[in-house]
Order: C-alpha cells, then structure tokens, then sequence
C-alpha cells in the first residue's frame, strides 16, 4: 500500500497520512486483516516524523478504521470499508467548506437544521 502526502497542501501531515489510508481502504487496496507499514518505514519512507504518523494511526483506530496490535502493528479493521467511506465523505465535506470559508460552527448549524425532522 502506497501512502501519499503532499508537502506543499495546507492539511496537516497526519490528516493527509490518515486520509491516504482511508482511501486505499475504500479503493479496495487493502482488505480487512492485511497490515499496514509500521510507523518508522512510513515516517522514512515520507521524510515525515515518527510521531506525526502515530497520530494517524491513534485518529484511523478512534474511526474504526484499523485495529493497533502489540507486536502485529497496525491492521486493517473489519468493518473499515462502512467506516472509511463516512469518513471520506466528511473529510471531502470538510475540505469543501473550508474553501468556501464556511466556518466548522456553521457547518455543525448547517447540519444540524438538515438533519431534524
């Protein structure tokens, strides 16, 4: 699994390393149970700090979206691809409203409205 950032995007590294993980996910790249590169061979691989990739890896566990072992390392979770593809969705949602200066609060209100009743 190939895991991409790019330098010169505003996004947070780790946000773009969580990201390019969700994506293989939902691309069918990686299926439940296979394992990801630790997190020293994708910081290497990068240029990228260690910890910038466990923080990653902490936010795609939180989701769901893998399972962190001791001594297996990170793995793809089984119910990834349900969760991956929410998760993509909000972070397209996000980056949208963030080019069109569209507030996180405003977001939340804009949300909320839609979804009552």
């Amino acid at each position: 699994m190939l895991i991409r950032i790019d330098p010169a995007d505003r996004t947070a590294l780790y946000e773009q390393v969580a990201a390019s993980v969700r994506g293989a996910v939902a691309r069918g790249e990686v299926a439940p149970g296979d394992r990801l590169p630790t997190a020293r061979e994708v910081a290497a691989l990068l240029d990228i700090n260690m910890h910038t990739v466990l923080r990653a890896y902490q936010i795609l566990r939180d989701e769901g979206v893998i399972e962190l072992r001791r001594g297996r390392g990170a793995v793809i979770a089984q119910n990834a691809p349900t969760t991956a593809e929410l998760t993509t969705a909000i972070d397209r949602l996000l980056e949208v409203a963030r080019r069109h200066g569209v507030s996180i609060d405003a977001l939340i209100t804009t949300l909320t409205e839609r979804s009552a009743p």
